[in-house]
């Protein structure tokens, strides 16, 4: 059974390797050649530095030794040394200077890996923001505000350390591996017997400690997504908190949510530092006990004291470059909830939409048009309807009904199951629907409002015109009581929370004709104001909609009493 768990988490690792990669372009595939190629060179860099201690050493006690080697002999009668001392003065700084030129290699490498990682988590975030602005309204209805959010925002980060934590494999690896030649060249025996032990201590950090960590990894992801719900449960809803008094109730939900996502990162950074140091324990450990065994064999360590040394200064090299690849392989395990959860995003396919010309001049009709969020309950059946230019129309009928369903496929936001709908004898199709959406202009029942000033709010991420806003605000009978504080710069509030009901739905209207509409649509946007003043609004309504195409949702029969035309949904025969 372990077995099948220690391959389940190699399978989980590969599977986050291979998802990672799936995420690069071209672009991104050639610079990654080039960093493994930079690591490689940093691995010689290491590797070189190291292995001339041993020489270092050995021309440090004993410099005659130059003039019994061919190689150093040839450098010395070349460059003309007077004396051995002398040369061994020139091989220091020489170096130095290597030691020198790895410090400023080593800060590039990691200045360009976390550049690529940053901006590739940037180029993440943003095809993530896109790719949930392009779903379907029906795939986001389905979807919860607040894992978007954290999709967009945390998991492209998450996807990054896992990034730059792959970058970090292959460059540990590449030093490792070189390293690791370099003591196979020096004695193979003893390497052999340290790669043995220390094996096995990989082994079981990789058997016990990973899988624990993953699981520590899917703890914290998904406290992260509920941290969020619990903002939008009472912050989104604050005056319903205000008046159930349950901050207490608010205040133990997050603090235990808090706590647990706490716990395991306290574990996480824990079993995180196990590693190096159970390494760093036992590596130097036997490497000062055969210092003991050549002293208690021989009486003296002098002779293999270049051999230990470079073993010495491999191993601190070693440790903490193995250390570094359980820790990389330990945080894309972790982060392999956020890796798969970005790749499944980004691999869902979306419907792409087009902005081909369609005049309106005429007509819309739907013919034979059906729909059903769900197979087994169909809300719309063989609907055939004509809507003319100009008109006025009513949907009416009992809650679910359809009556919603009706309009948002009328106006292109659902797609119909079977049918087709034609404007001006042209069907409607995903190659023209951003032009439809375009000549739509939206009232809901419950107007959304940001954090931000009135025209921000009005143009609603169309082009800012503060003419055009002052406009449609006048039209919409709302600029006096604006001009009472700062014009189209007054700050409503997050929600409008400074704004009451009937000012809120007259901001609504000013927004739906900021972009000068061909046609309105109120969706029950007056269902929650009193008679009088949804009677005021929906005389602004009318007027501002004489030479538009209106469609009206409600159940007031005052609301749609001007209408021309009546559609009652409860009827079969729609």
């Amino acid at each position: 059974m372990a077995s099948k768990k220690r391959l389940s988490l190699f399978k989980i690792f590969l599977r986050s390797l291979l998802q990672i990669s799936a995420l690069f372009d071209k672009r991104d595939k050639k610079i990654l050649v080039v960093l493994v190629f930079m690591s490689i060179l940093l691995s010689l860099i290491e590797v070189f530095s190291i292995s001339a201690i041993m020489p270092f050493i050995t021309l440090a006690s004993s410099p005659d030794l130059i003039l019994s080697n061919p190689y150093a002999r040839a450098v010395y009668d070349t460059f003309h040394f007077k004396t051995p001392l002398h040369f061994a003065y020139f091989f220091s700084f020489v170096l130095v200077g290597l030691y020198v030129f790895r410090l400023g290699y080593s800060v590039l490498f990691a200045y360009v890996n976390g550049r690529f990682a940053s901006k590739k988590a940037h180029a993440l975030a943003q095809r993530l923001f896109m790719h949930h602005l392009k779903s379907s309204y029906l795939e986001h209805i389905n979807l919860n505000l607040d894992k978007i959010r954290h999709a967009i925002m945390g998991k492209s980060q998450n996807v990054a350390e896992g990034l730059n934590a792959i970058l970090g494999l292959l460059s540990e690896l590449s030093i490792m591996l070189f390293l690791y030649g370099l003591l196979l060249y020096t004695n193979w025996k003893m390497t052999l017997a340290l790669t043995f032990i220390l094996a096995l201590q990989v082994f079981f950090i990789t058997k016990y400690m990973s899988r624990f960590i993953q699981q520590k990894g899917q703890i914290a992801n998904n406290t992260q997504v509920q941290s969020l719900k619990i903002f939008s449960k009472f912050f989104g809803n604050f005056k319903i908190t205000k008046l159930k008094d349950n901050h207490e109730q608010a205040y133990q939900i997050f603090s235990q949510n808090s706590l647990n996502s706490a716990k395991a990162n306290i574990t996480y950074r824990t079993l995180q530092a196990i590693p190096n140091r159970f390494l760093e324990t036992v590596g130097f450990s036997l490497l000062i006990l055969a210092v003991v065994y050549v002293l208690h064999k021989y009486g003296e360590a002098r002779m293999v004291l270049p051999i230990i040394s470079m073993y010495a200064l491999a191993l601190y090299r070693m440790l903490p470059s193995l250390n570094r690849i359980l820790d990389q392989y330990n945080i894309i395990c972790y982060q392999q909830h956020a890796i798969n959860g970005v790749y499944k995003d980004l691999k869902r396919p979306i419907q792409e939409e087009g902005a081909l010309d369609l005049p309106f001049k005429e007509a819309i009709c739907l013919k034979n048009v059906s729909f059903a969020y769900k197979h087994t309950h169909p809300i719309l059946q063989g609907v055939d309807l004509e809507i003319k230019k100009g008109q006025k129309v009513a949907f009416v009928g009992p809650s679910g009904c359809g009556k919603s369903t009706l309009v948002d496929i009328i106006i292109g936001v659902l797609y119909p199951n079977e049918g087709q709908i034609f404007i001006d004898h042209a069907p409607l199709t995903p190659q023209n629907i951003r032009t439809w959406r375009q000549k739509i202009g939206y009232i809901p029942q419950h107007i959304y409002l940001f954090d931000g000033s009135v025209a921000e709010n009005v143009a609603c991420g169309s082009p800012l015109d503060e003419n055009r806003v002052i406009e449609v605000c006048k039209m919409a009978h709302i600029y006096d009581f604006l001009c009472q504080h700062r014009g189209i710069e007054t700050t409503i509030g997050e929600g409008g929370i400074n704004l009451s009901g009937g000012q809120k739905q007259r901001l609504g209207i000013a927004r739906a004709l900021y972009d000068n509409p061909e046609i309105l649509v109120l969706d029950e946007a007056t269902s929650a104001l009193d008679t009088p003043t949804e009677a005021k609004i929906m005389d602004e309504i009318y007027s501002v909609a004489e030479d538009k195409t209106l469609l009206v949702i409600a159940h007031r029969l005052s609301t749609i009493e001007r209408c021309d035309v009546k559609i009652d949904l409860s009827k079969p025969s729609v």
